[in-house]
């Protein structure tokens, strides 16, 4: 079966001596791992169809029961090549990709894959010290987009109501932050003082927010990758979530 698609390069990896496997977001058939025959030798077919983040209308060859699509044409109409350019706009992409990765399926997502190509052009279009801010936005975007965005406004335990202006623990597991009596009986969690609250609220509601110091910055990443850890991972660890942290870590 032949299916044509808007399509979005997640990822490439060198396959035996010619060939690229990719992973490609597309709006009608979810994510999907494609191989690109023959690309390493002669780019006349595909061009830079196979560069990450490149966004454009695929042809692919789907069989039923197999895991790997042959991937026939590729027509770029949006390369994005400025996200390779900033070490801080790609690994905020490369965390996206990531995060689209691994909490999604071969079922087709029109809203979701419209949502990530906004925010990779938002991170493309970033000035460099602000790339961290705008990818972080984005990430909880594309959470709230896969329908799991954390309880920010009553207790994600007795759903009781909570003042905008005081502080909250926010608590992974019970998926958002806690009034303070069930924080008293549930350990762990964090502290999220009403500002970062605030943000996120913005966030995860499409709006957007300011972040101060890059401590600030690096407190709003491990919150989050601790979050998806919780809830949307399988186990294994979220390697450019890391790289992202460790970047502005030595900034």
């Amino acid at each position: 079966m032949l299916l044509s698609t808007d399509a979005l390069v997640l990822h490439s990896m060198n396959y035996l001596e010619s060939s690229r496997i990719l992973r490609l977001a597309t709006r009608e058939g979810g994510v999907r791992s494609v191989i690109a025959k023959g690309v390493r030798t002669s780019r006349k077919r595909f061009g830079n169809a196979v560069d990450l983040f490149a966004q454009g209308t695929a042809q692919l060859y789907v069989k039923p029961g197999r895991d790997l699509d042959t991937l026939s044409a590729f027509d770029v109409s949006h390369p994005r090549p400025g996200l390779a350019l900033d070490l801080d706009r790609f690994s905020g992409a490369s965390a996206i990709a990531e995060l689209v990765m691994r909490c999604t399926r071969d079922a087709s997502d029109a809203s979701l894959f419209d949502e990530l190509s906004q925010v990779l052009d938002d991170i493309a279009g970033a000035e460099p010290h602000d790339a961290g801010r705008v990818a972080l936005r984005g990430a909880w975007r594309i959470v709230a987009a896969l329908g799991v965005a954390p309880s920010l406004e009553v207790c994600s335990e007795c759903h009781a109501p909570l003042e905008p202006d005081e502080p909250a623990r926010f608590h992974h597991a019970s998926g958002g932050v806690l009034c303070v009596r069930c924080a008293r009986r549930i350990p762990g969690g964090r502290l999220l003082p009403p500002a970062a609250r605030a943000a996120l609220r913005a966030w995860t509601e499409g709006g957007d927010a300011p972040i101060g110091e890059p401590a600030e910055l690096r407190a709003h990443q491990r919150l989050l990758r601790e979050f998806l850890a919780e809830h949307l991972a399988d186990g294994r660890p979220l390697k450019a979530f890391e790289a992202w942290e460790k970047g502005w870590s030595a900034a």
